[in-house]
């Protein structure tokens, strides 16, 4: 089965400084009926003005991933790691005991907009951790490259958590096949553009949950090139 979660459905919060989008529920934003998917917990879509971004805040216990799709994000927290993220760059950072970070657009002329995931840990209470690496669009484009899983194959980040997190481009003449083994179930969110998923149309911002045993799922590129990222995860 396949369940959409639209893209101008999804609950919005607007400081000046940031326009963000929560597929879930998140901060002001509450809705019982859009409380995460599996372990998947957050998927905002933040964009920040130049010069602008989040002050010194803690987190424990959550696996947060980044994504930047456009513009530069400064990455800096209390266990020693500073770093700027760019479009292609997957940021792992797991809170564990406990992180402060902050997240700051560096830029005094451009946006930055980025994806920010949290998924819940399979275990409490780890040592924090930072992992950043790069995927160029070439291992991206037209196909499913793995670039998060719990074990940290392929050259992927490590995730504390049963999930393999594949990133994708498509143009109109290409498609990705994804087989989803008894026990599993798929996430995927598209970044920009549109594909098309079965019947399914998606532009960017929507979401898809796919459930109760489906076997295989083809997404496929349209007119407009689409970015997106998958979430093969436990079955709830």
């Amino acid at each position: 089965m396949i369940t959409i979660r639209p893209g101008n459905e999804r609950g919005s919060a607007n400081f000046g400084w940031l326009d963000s989008r929560h597929t879930f529920s998140f901060g002001n934003y509450f809705d019982p009926a859009h409380m995460g998917f599996s372990a998947l917990r957050v998927i905002n879509e933040d964009k920040v003005h130049p010069a602008q971004g989040f002050s010194t805040h803690s987190h424990r216990d959550m696996e947060i991933i980044s994504y930047v799709l456009n513009g530069a994000l400064e990455h800096k927290d209390n266990i020693g790691n500073g770093s700027i993220i760019r479009p292609g760059d997957i940021q792992r950072m797991s809170a564990g005991t406990g992180i402060s970070h902050s997240e700051y657009n560096p830029s005094q002329s451009e946006g930055v907009h980025f994806l920010q995931i949290w998924l819940m840990p399979d275990t409490q209470g780890i040592e924090p951790s930072y992992e950043q690496i790069y995927i160029s669009p070439a291992e991206r484009q037209g196909q499913l490259r793995l670039v998060g899983s719990r074990d940290g194959r392929h050259g992927s980040v490590t995730i504390h958590q049963d999930v393999n997190l594949y990133a994708g481009l498509l143009t109109e003449e290409q498609q990705v096949k994804h087989i989803i083994e008894p026990g599993r179930a798929v996430w995927l969110q598209i970044a920009r553009g549109s594909v098309q998923l079965d019947d399914h149309s998606l532009m960017n911002g929507d979401g898809a949950a796919i459930t109760d045993f489906t076997p295989e799922i083809i997404v496929k590129g349209t007119d407009q090139p689409a970015e997106f990222l998958l979430f093969d995860l436990p079955a709830a």
